[in-house]
């Protein structure tokens, strides 16, 4: 996805945001990320912020805006894990969001890195935390397209669902933020990990070592192989149908590989 550059945000919009942040004295981009027309870093008057902010259709809410929706509506009841949302701002036929500013450096999930004991440490606290209400997404449903029994997936733990190593910012005190909220869902404790597995593997991890590394947490641990074995094979096969399409991008054929690598070690 191609972002909106900052040239192209409209004067009415702009306006809108500056309400809330005073005059804008600059705008840096963010590198990573697809799911917003705009993530960026706003210099303020008032500091720096970052925003999101995303066009609609023209008579509907399209995917990008429904997923800040989802991300503003979560973020009061996940505070101890996000930056904190600053202020809301529609107009023009935008919706931008502002959050607090985290100064940190993406996490390295190689093997041996110190940011896999952190990232344990804020899991083990995220499954702890109860699920909000305003969660409504259930995890299970986005693999009833290719297996017809998705009822182990099933439950009411909150799961963040995209806990790759950029969504994991560390600040210089060893702290950990976890970003980008807006596929929150409610399930099985368990599938969290089963969808941080590929991001292992991204990593260097083998599929028997990050077995091992997700070993340690009672909710995974405590899973009816079966289960997991299904979860799988489905999280393949749906990649798998992604990376099918016309002109794939380079991610969506890597995350095929990297989910039909952990199915292939499950059937092993």
């Amino acid at each position: 996805m191609t972002r909106t550059d900052r040239t192209r945000l409209p004067s009415i919009v702009r306006e809108a945001i500056e309400a809330h942040t005073g005059p804008i004295k600059s705008i840096e981009p963010a590198p990573t990320g697809n799911h917003a027309d705009i993530a960026s870093t706003f210099h303020t008057a008032r500091g720096p912020m970052f925003v999101k902010a995303a066009r609609k259709l023209p008579d509907a809410d399209g995917p990008e805006v429904r997923s800040l929706r989802n991300e503003a509506a979560v973020n009061p009841h996940v505070t101890g894990f996000a930056p904190r949302l600053l202020w809301q701002a529609e107009a023009g036929g935008w919706l931008a969001l502002g959050f607090e500013q985290v100064d940190g450096r993406h996490a390295d999930f190689t093997p041996g890195s110190d940011d896999l004991e952190i990232l344990a440490k804020t899991v083990q606290a995220l499954q702890a935390a109860p699920c909000p209400d305003v969660v409504r997404m259930r995890v299970e449903r986005r693999w009833a397209s290719v297996t017809e029994d998705v009822t182990p997936m099933a439950g009411d733990a909150l799961l963040h669902t995209d806990l790759n190593a950029d969504n994991l910012l560390i600040t210089p005190d060893g702290q950990a933020r976890v970003v980008d909220w807006a596929f929150a869902a409610r399930g099985a404790a368990w599938v969290e990990f089963g969808l941080l597995i590929p991001w292992l593997l991204k990593g260097g991890h083998t599929p028997a070592q990050a077995a091992d590394w997700v070993a340690q947490f009672p909710s995974w641990a405590g899973a009816d192989p079966a289960h997991i074995d299904l979860f799988s094979e489905a999280f393949a096969a749906r990649w798998r149908r992604h990376a099918a399409r016309e002109n794939p991008e380079d991610w969506v054929t890597l995350h095929a590989d990297l989910t039909r690598q952990w199915a292939e070690y499950r059937a092993g």
